[in-house]
């Protein structure tokens, strides 16, 4: 069967946070677009993953028009100071205005709401895309394959591909070989991800003990997501129901609602950096170039800030034959990106250690005391 041939300005392979603002970005400028998803559109709508947005992605949002992407079931301003729970005793952040402007968010939310606005207002989104391919990216005019649920195969020429189908995708695969650079920091220890069918009230709680980091974030109205620190050599079958639940009461210096549990998994905590972001013309954002420690919460910002970064290069060379801003966009992003690790790196390192002695020993914990002292607010003194 002869492929079907079509061309457009830019192919978005993949449509996570990322692909969905950058596809939205270009849309509301007047540049065609095709956003390609291998997954339907039911399993990328309920994907758990992050659940907070920064000051700076939620005004980017609404500087673009679609501030209402941040609304909805599960949206709840971060106003107020996320509770932190220090050895039982309850702590509060220092806050200053820019913290209040961000968003407790799960991303799921944020997704269905983007795949709205897009389709919406006309966006070409296509679910369900199979056997995605590239080729002639060193070239002007780069091509991208796939195949689609009937099995017929379409061949979309276009201008710029962007990769943003995670860490996992093909898209920086079809890099060649030696042209990337990978940098990799590994914290040393784990959080035990579980998915439950319980609230989130407030909708984020933290917690240092010396039995490790804890926290329960929401990720929706009837479910929220609970991290436990752990080594890296355990597995989930080390963690059965009850000492979940044992362990986060323990943590939390009180005993927490209790209900069922969906999934469970351990993840070691690391840092990624993919460099340049950028090949011929398939430019990578969100996941496809870096991963950052989740205790950072800039997941999802960092994925919006590479789309803007995109989309206005994409735009200025659209717009004024002006492709400087292109030739900058893996420069500017990853200069972004390293000033985020370098934040993620110290958080993390500050909220592991300066409760768990067992993986750096009590000087750094000591250290890590004195830091985090610094983040709070002072005791108020009891009478």
């Amino acid at each position: 069967m002869t492929p079907t041939e079509e061309n457009t300005t830019a192919v978005v392979v993949g449509g996570g946070v990322a692909g969905l603002a950058l596809g939205t970005f270009l849309q509301r400028s007047g540049i065609r677009c095709v956003i390609l998803e291998k997954h339907s559109r039911q399993y990328v709508e309920n994907r758990q993953r992050a659940g907070s947005l920064d000051a700076r992605g939620v005004r980017m949002l609404h500087e673009w028009g679609v501030g209402e992407a941040v609304e909805g079931p599960g949206h709840d301003s971060s106003d107020e100071s996320i509770p932190l729970i220090v050895d039982g005793e309850e702590r509060e952040w220092k806050m200053d205005y820019e913290d209040a402007e961000g968003a407790f968010l799960p991303q799921q939310i944020l997704v269905r709401n983007l795949i709205r606005i897009f389709l919406r207002d006309g966006g070409d989104l296509r679910f369900e895309a199979k056997d995605i391919a590239l080729d002639g990216l060193g070239t002007g005019h780069p091509r991208v394959r796939y195949r689609d649920t009937a099995g017929s195969t379409t061949v979309i020429g276009c201008d710029f591909v962007a990769g943003s189908d995670g860490h996992q995708g093909v898209t920086r695969t079809a890099i060649p070989d030696g042209f990337l650079t990978c940098h990799t920091h590994e914290f040393g220890y784990a959080w035990l991800t579980v998915m439950t069918e319980v609230p989130a009230d407030p909708p984020a709680v933290m917690a240092v003990h010396s039995r490790g980091f804890a926290a329960q974030i929401t990720r929706g109205p009837n479910a929220s997501r609970v991290y436990l620190q752990c080594p890296v050599t355990d597995t989930v079958e080390d963690w059965p129901d009850e000492r979940v639940w044992s362990e986060l009461g323990t943590r939390f210096g009180e005993p927490v609602p209790r209900g069922p549990i969906g999934t469970k998994q351990v993840v070691p905590l690391r840092g990624v950096v993919f460099s340049p972001m950028r090949y011929g013309r398939l430019y990578l954002l969100g996941d496809a170039a870096h991963l950052i420690s989740p205790m950072s919460a800039e997941g999802m910002s960092l994925a919006l800030h590479d789309a803007e970064k995109l989309a206005q290069g994409i735009i200025h060379q659209f717009e004024k034959n002006d492709g400087n801003l292109l030739e900058s966009y893996s420069d500017t992003c990853l200069t972004h990106t390293w000033e985020r690790q370098a934040a993620a790196v110290s958080m993390t390192d500050t909220m592991h250690d300066s409760g768990d002695a067992t993986y750096r020993g009590e000087f750094f914990k000591q250290v890590a005391r004195a830091n985090l002292e610094n983040l709070l607010r002072p005791r108020v003194p009891k009478n």
